[in-house]
């Protein structure tokens, strides 16, 4: 539902209700001024916020105005002209007899001005409200000029990712550099648009910037045809994150257990794998050091650099060797048996199958990151078969590169991160995979001083790291059905004219509600279609459809049930 106020114009010879002039900074410049629709007059203002009542005998005969909420408004004053948001509508004093005459409110959210730059001479939106509007001034509807003005930054590396609901003639555009450098999330129901909005966003980015670094974390596998050619896919039959990049954290939560015998085996895998790297290290210099005992060699266990899970093992069997009957060893077989299941189960073959162990840290990184990108600015990971038990540390793993190579590169190489079905991996309840969140967690409040910056996706914003959702600049909300859900988007967003959140409820598919750095100001847009070839893909057809004939056969069941077991080898 719409909720908007209808006035109905009538004639009046009263000079104070004329059309108003052009304000005094525009007659200055000599600059055509139009005839404005004038549909109210200021009776109170309050910081950010002002009233006005709704006038009927300011139009011209036979005219009829709409006033709905969202509308952009303007507001002559001598200096400038202030733009606001029209957030409610309201009759407080209705009539009470027929001929009568209703008072009708507009609450205006006050969010920026148009002022003159010095510059060139010209008009220009900024934000901030430096001349507030005064009692009895004008309000009138912006036209299509004056909306241009205010969503189309001249100068500014923009992206048009759709058009603006107010007037569907005006295109809908995102600042890329404040969009990018400072995070954004996007945040709606399931069905409601968010992959194609996403998959809008970035192809417009790679449109204008082909030397681009983008990475997404795709968990349901739906992008594989977005992108085209310009993306480079992997899942996991061609991905390859050996263990030995893990650090000691993501390591321990792959290879230990978390009952009583947890820090035991934290303990003897750090020897171990300290004693590893000692021997590999050793063996590719081609010599044996004379090392006292505890001497690591400058080395330590959060260090990427390469070691064997077989010297791991030998480790293991010296130690229990040593032990005496009297001394516990089951802590030390239980660690090398879980080393030994997941070196031979084929689901984590991209991790622990490796029967040799180079160091291809280089190559890693250049294929993760795109560098260079040879025409694939974006590299799309399907996550969707990777076994539950290790999908946090692979997420950890792929996060905490992102960070410290955007750290060693000193901001040389400015990358996005996507993080798709956000709240799985970084859960406000904090009984998430701890390294996960700290990485993400990192990159959001550190990501930016380096070039590494964060675009999150989630159907439940309430269930996201509250840290990381606070560190987004820019907020894409699509429909939001639970209230929980949009009084945390409410509670975590930094901008004057929240009360557009209200109608979130209400939006249309592909419909969103942008606020934010990453837009002029606060808009209600519509994305642009995608491409049939580009639509983020549903794995799911329509009940009606598929059970009105038969779906699947025996044979079929069989081949299903031959991929769930080799996962590792074949993709699902």
């Amino acid at each position: 539902m719409t909720i908007s106020a209808t006035i109905t114009p009538a004639a009046s010879g009263n000079p104070e209700e004329a059309e108003p002039e052009a304000p005094p900074f525009i007659e200055r410049r000599g600059l055509p001024a139009a005839a404005p629709k004038r549909i109210a007059h200021i009776v109170s203002v309050s910081g950010s916020q002002a009233i006005a009542v709704l006038e009927r005998e300011a139009l011209a005969q036979g005219e009829e105005t709409r006033v709905e909420i969202g509308q952009l408004v303007k507001v002559t004053t001598p200096a400038s002209s202030v733009v606001g948001l029209i957030s409610a509508v309201s009759a407080p004093a209705p009539a009470s007899a027929p001929g009568d005459e209703d008072l009708r409110l507009v609450e205006i959210n006050l969010a920026g001005e148009v002022v003159i730059d010095s510059r060139d001479d010209r008009l220009a939106f900024r934000r901030g409200v430096t001349h507030l509007p005064a009692l009895g001034d004008a309000v009138l509807l912006a036209d299509r000029h004056d909306l241009t003005r205010v969503y189309t930054q001249p100068n500014v590396a923009t992206i048009e990712v759709g058009s603006l609901y107010q007037d569907a003639a005006v295109p809908a555009r995102f600042l890329v550099d404040d969009l990018l450098a400072k995070h954004f999330i996007v945040v709606g129901t399931t069905g409601c648009g968010k992959s194609c909005a996403l998959t809008v966003i970035l192809q417009r980015v790679i449109d204008a910037h082909g030397h681009a670094h983008i990475v997404m974390l795709d968990v349901h596998n739906e992008y594989p045809g977005a992108f085209g050619e310009r993306a480079e896919l992997i899942n996991p039959n061609n991905l390859h994150l050996p263990f030995w990049l893990l650090n000691f954290q993501e390591l321990s939560a792959a290879l230990t257990s978390g009952d009583a015998y947890h820090e035991a085996e934290i303990e003897i895998l750090g020897d171990a794998v300290l004693a590893a790297k000692r021997r590999y290290s050793d063996a590719s210099a081609n010599r044996q050091l004379a090392r006292r005992p505890g001497d690591t060699g400058g080395m330590t266990v959060d260090a990427p650099t390469p070691f064997r899970l077989s010297d791991v093992l030998s480790f293991i069997d010296e130690q229990l060797g040593k032990l005496e009957r009297t001394q516990k060893t089951l802590p030390y077989r239980r660690l090398k048996n879980r080393i030994e299941t997941l070196a031979s189960d084929q689901r984590y073959s991209f991790m622990f199958g490796s029967l040799t162990v180079q160091d291809t840290m280089t190559d890693i990184l250049a294929r993760l990151f795109r560098v260079p990108n040879d025409g694939r600015p974006i590299t799309v990971i399907d996550l969707s078969t990777v076994p539950p038990e290790i999908l946090d540390v692979v997420i950890s793993l792929i996060s905490r590169l992102a960070f410290d190579l955007a750290v060693w590169s000193k901001g040389g190489l400015p990358m996005l991160l996507v993080c798709e079905e956000a709240h799985r991996y970084a859960p406000a309840a904090g009984d998430g995979f701890e390294p996960t969140r700290q990485a993400l967690s990192r990159i959001a409040k550190e990501g930016r001083k380096y070039g590494l910056s964060l675009a999150l996706v989630t159907q439940r914003p309430s269930e996201l790291d509250t840290t990381i959702l606070s560190q987004c600049s820019t907020v894409v909300a699509m429909r939001l059905s639970t209230e929980r859900d949009q009084q945390v988007m409410r509670s975590n967003t930094h901008d004057s004219t929240l009360d557009l959140l209200d109608f979130l409820p209400l939006l249309g598919d592909r419909e969103a509600i942008v606020l934010g750095q990453g837009v002029a100001m606060p808009m209600r847009i519509r994305f642009a279609d995608v491409a049939e070839q580009s639509v983020p893909r549903n794995l799911n057809s329509a009940f009606s459809v598929s059970w009105s004939r038969p779906n699947l056969d025996r044979a079929g069941l069989e081949a299903i049930v031959s991929r769930w077991r080799h996962a590792g080898r074949e993709r699902s």
